[in-house]
């Protein structure tokens, strides 16, 4: 079998903080089918310890964020994957590993050119951990401007009004209500309004 990557093509990469560093060893990232990234990691984890690869493959990482999502006048806190279908895997490629990996059920390839993985540059895997430890949740919204929604909290219960504007910084929503024959802008929090 060809050797998949030569010797003066691998570059010494940092790894994450508090690990060691080991030479050529970099972020590799593989395909699978969407909503079965935690199978699959479950999967190559297992399977890197019954072939006694962790001196090759070092971590495995199924990239997501919290997300607050506001639905019937609740937040809910879920886990959001940043890239759905995609697994970011931490590795010294080599023949075995690479074999490992690529054949691990639910794995459909690594990306990259032709026939040789393509590594992450050590930014854009620097940019993908810092997002998934960001503390704040994002907040997911069920409604858009232009939307009908009826306010279900504060002193204008009941009324139904069409979304102005959201701002996703405050968590909160500019409704358009009809007083008296001419919409009137109201500020509320996420948690006052639902879809209609």
């Amino acid at each position: 079998m060809e050797e998949l990557v030569e010797e003066k093509e691998l570059e010494e990469k940092p790894a994450v903080e508090g690990e060691p560093e080991v030479e050529g060893r970099a972020w590799y990232v593989i395909h699978s089918y969407s909503g079965y990234e935690n199978k699959v990691k479950a999967n190559l984890e297992q399977r890197i310890e019954s072939m006694g690869m962790q001196d090759k493959i070092f971590q495995v990482v199924v990239p997501k964020e919290e997300e607050i999502e506001v639905r019937d006048g609740q937040r809910r806190i879920t886990e959001k994957k940043i890239f759905p279908g995609y697994i970011l895997v931490e590795m010294l490629m080599t023949d075995d590993s690479w074999y490992a990996v690529r054949n691990t059920p639910g794995v459909t390839g690594f990306v990259g050119m032709g026939r040789r993985p393509t590594p992450l540059r050590p930014e854009e895997v620097q940019r993908i951990m810092k997002r998934m430890e960001e503390e704040a949740p994002k907040i997911k919204v069920t409604f858009r401007p232009g939307q009908r929604v009826r306010i279900i909290d504060g002193p204008f219960t009941d009324f139904v009004g069409q979304v102005d504007d959201i701002d996703m910084d405050k968590s909160k929503v500019r409704v358009l209500v009809a007083f008296f024959g001419r919409d009137t802008p109201v500020e509320l929090d996420f948690l006052q309004v639902e879809k209609m």
